[in-house]
C-alpha cells in the first residue's frame, strides 16, 4: 500500500476525497494554477518517482477536465512514476463512438489517443456509454459496473411487483441483465429521435400494467428520453416508476425535466458532482467500488470479483 499514491483533477476532488478515505491513504497534494489566458499548469507537491500512481478525473465538459487530466499524466510520467492508471468515473465524448452520419468525428476515439498519448499505462472506467470503446484502447481497461452500488439499493425498497424498462432499444441489453439477475421480466420503450436530445416519438414494447417500473439508463442528459418513457409507462398502467442511470449528466432543462415528470425518483451515481439537490433525485457513491479497485490492481488480482 505504501508504493500507492492517489491524485485527482479538479472535477473529480469530492469523488476523489472519498475513493482515498476508502483505501486508506491521503489524497495526494496538487497544485494548479491558471495563467491570465485560462491556460491549465498543474505541479506534484510530492516524489512520486517509482510509485503506482492513480488519477482520478471525470472527463464531462468542459474541454478544462480532459485537458487537466492529460496534463497529469504527462506530468507523472516525467517525474518518473512507475505506473500512471487513470480513473476515470465519467467518460466525456462516449456518446461520439462511431460515424452515424458523413463527415464527422469519431471523438470517443479521439479522446482515447490522447489520453494514450498522454502517458497513462492503464484506465478504470465505470459503465461506458458502449462497451466497445473499450476496443478504442491498445492499454488494459477495467470497466467497473455501477449494477453493484445499485442492485442492494433496489432490493432494499423491496418493489411487490418489480420490472425493468430499457429507454431505448440501445439499452435492452443493459435492462434485460438487471431483470435475469433480480429475476423478473423487462420491456422496450421504443424511440425516434428527430435530432440529439429531441425524442419525436415513443412506444412501449411489453406490459407494464399494475407494474413497479425501474427505468434503467447508462447516463441522464437532458431527462427528455427518461422523462418521456416514464411518463408513457405510467399511462400505460404502472404503478410505479423510478429511474436508475450511472451518470447523471443534467444539463439544460433535466431538472424541470424531471421534476415535472411521473419519476418517483432518480437514482444517480457520484461519478459526476450535482449543482444542487433535488428531492426527486437520489445519489449513491461509487467510491468504495473505485477504492476496491484500485487495491486490486496494484495488488495484481482479479477486478471481476466486483462485479455483480
Amino acid at each position: 500500500m505504501s508504493s500507492v499514491k492517489i491524485f485527482c483533477g479538479e472535477a473529480s476532488e469530492p469523488l476523489a476525497e472519498q475513493i482515498a478515505h476508502h483505501y486508506g491513504k491521503p489524497l495526494g497534494a496538487v497544485t494548479r494554477r491558471r495563467f491570465s489566458d485560462g491556460e491549465i499548469s498543474t505541479a506534484f507537491n510530492e516524489s512520486i518517482r517509482g510509485y503506482h500512481v492513480f488519477i482520478i478525473q471525470s472527463t464531462m465538459p468542459p474541454a478544462d477536465n480532459l485537458m487537466e487530466l492529460l496534463i497529469m499524466i504527462d506530468g507523472a510520467k516525467r517525474a518518473s512514476a512507475a505506473n500512471v492508471t487513470v480513473v476515470i468515473p465519467y467518460f466525456g465524448y462516449a456518446r461520439q463512438d462511431r460515424k452515424d452520419r458523413p463527415r464527422v468525428s469519431i471523438a470517443a476515439k479521439l479522446n482515447a489517443n490522447l489520453i494514450s498519448a498522454a502517458g497513462a499505462d492503464r484506465i478504470v472506467f465505470c459503465d461506458l456509454h458502449a462497451g466497445q470503446i473499450q476496443g478504442f484502447f491498445d492499454i488494459p481497461v477495467d470497466h467497473l459496473h455501477a449494477s453493484a452500488i445499485f442492485v442492494p439499493y433496489l432490493k432494499s425498497l423491496k418493489l411487490k411487483n418489480p420490472i425493468f424498462a430499457s429507454p431505448d432499444v440501445g439499452g435492452v441489453a443493459r435492462a434485460r441483465k438487471y431483470a435475469e439477475y433480480l429475476g423478473t421480466d423487462f420491456v422496450v420503450c421504443h424511440k425516434y429521435r428527430k435530432e440529439a436530445n429531441e425524442v419525436a416519438e415513443m412506444h412501449v414494447i411489453g406490459n407494464v400494467e399494475g407494474k413497479d417500473v425501474i427505468l434503467i439508463d447508462d447516463m441522464v442528459d437532458t431527462a427528455g428520453t427518461i422523462c418521456k418513457a416514464a411518463n408513457l409507462v405510467k399511462e400505460k398502467g404502472a404503478k410505479s416508476v423510478r429511474a436508475v442511470c450511472s451518470h447523471g449528466v443534467l444539463s439544460g432543462k433535466a431538472f424541470d425535466n424531471i421534476e415535472a415528470s411521473a419519476l418517483e425518483e432518480l437514482v444517480i451515481t457520484d461519478t459526476i458532482p450535482q449543482p444542487k439537490p433535488s428531492k426527486k433525485i437520489k445519489v449513491l457513491t461509487v467510491a468504495e467500488l473505485f477504492s476496491k479497485a484500485i487495491r486490486k490492481i496494484h495488488d495484481n488480482e482479479s477486478v471481476s470479483s466486483l462485479f455483480i
